[in-house]
């Protein structure tokens, strides 16, 4: 079948990678966990850690989508 063409898996977003969903989804729980332990340390006293995890789902969320 000439001039069929493979799907293509991986795409090219904001980030400076190539990306397939899978990574995109590795990128963003390692952000979430590093944002959490940052969090912890610096603004627990002043903000709950749930200002943390909705910001970083929603971080995510286009990370994912847009990446």
């Amino acid at each position: 079948m000439a001039g069929v063409q493979p799907q293509k898996t991986q795409r090219d977003g904001f980030l400076p990678i190539r990306t397939n969903g899978f990574d995109r989804g590795f990128i963003s729980v390692v952000i979430l966990i590093l944002v959490h332990l940052l969090w912890m340390r610096f603004l627990e006293g002043v903000l709950p850690l749930w200002v943390a995890t909705v910001l970083c789902l929603a971080l995510a969320v286009f990370i994912i989508r847009k990446g």
